[in-house]
């Protein structure tokens, strides 16, 4: 099972989407703007990505200026991302137990 965290106005999470179908896959879809992910969830991609917390958050966003997160500790970041799943990066491409975040998504090509 294959599921990609996406927004379908972002044109790298596009991109990645494109490289998943033209590669045969049909993927679940998952606008996490519309049905954001929930706090189980992020803590199952933070262990599936094998990548510290700070790493699911898009740091170079206003919000995360505004919001006082870059010296926020694990627990404020996830709170954040609760709140703000706008703050998630993405595509975020899940493929069982492990996960990438699909930026560029040319890393999909060497991951599949």
């Amino acid at each position: 099972m294959m599921k990609i965290f996406h927004n379908p106005r972002c044109s790298k999470s596009r991109e990645a989407l494109a490289l998943l179908q033209e590669a045969g896959l049909a993927p679940e879809v998952i606008e996490y703007l519309k049905t954001p992910p929930d706090l189980g969830t992020l803590k199952a991609l933070v262990r599936q990505l094998g990548l510290p917390v700070r790493e699911l958050l898009r740091s170079s966003e206003a919000l995360y200026a505004e919001l006082g997160l870059a010296d926020a500790d694990d627990e404020q970041l996830l709170e954040a991302l609760l709140q703000h799943p706008q703050l998630l990066q993405r595509p975020i491409v899940v493929r069982g137990e492990q996960a990438l975040i699909a930026r560029p998504p040319e890393r999909l090509k060497a991951w599949l």
